[in-house]
């Protein structure tokens, strides 16, 4: 294969080397092309650990519903309580998943996506489902039992409820309309 090229330049990662320095942490807000969702029965040791052990920094928290972690652009990890907040619909599991990742798509592969998985394996998929973060997400168990979640971003609106709630909630403004 000839088409690839080297592109360090486009990610935080330093160009191997015995003296290589590592990236700083990063505290900008972007549209996240993929992170990590893991589950945890007790938020406050996970965060310890994550922070204190492996370098994150909490970017953000939504207490009781996400702590939102990250170290160099595009290493983000979303820690969430394993017991589902009453506004998430009760179709997704209660329990913990062996392991859940998230990708990033667009609105118009939604639906794509969920008809290809169902004609692979029917009933291998939950959803499309509205978040209050301004998402679609659809849920995908795989055959491997792994939990993946295709996540869209919706038009930012910045009158709606969902945007009042970065807002207030999280102290994040969204860009202008």
């Amino acid at each position: 294969m000839t088409d690839t090229y080297p592109a360090f330049d486009m990610g935080p990662v330093p160009l191997p080397a015995l003296d290589a320095e590592p990236a700083e942490l990063f505290r900008g807000i972007y549209g996240m092309p993929m992170f990590v969702t893991t589950p945890t029965q007790d938020m406050a040791a996970s965060v310890k650990f994550w922070t204190h052990g492996l370098g994150f920094f909490e970017l953000f928290a939504a207490p009781g519903r996400v702590t939102h972690l990250r170290r160099w652009a595009f290493q983000d990890v979303l820690l969430v309580p394993t017991e589902i907040p009453a506004e998430i619909p009760a179709e997704i599991p209660a329990g913990p998943p062996a392991v859940t990742v998230t990708f990033s798509c667009v609105l118009s592969q939604v639906d794509q996506i969920a008809a290809a998985c169902e004609e692979l394996v029917p009933g291998s998929t939950t959803g499309p489902r509205q978040t209050p973060w301004n998402t679609i997400d659809l849920e995908v168990v795989t055959p491997e039992n792994v939990r993946v979640i295709m996540t869209a971003a919706r038009p930012y609106d910045p009158d709606s409820a969902e945007a009042q709630s970065l807002r207030d909630e999280l102290g994040i403004e969204g860009p202008s309309a």
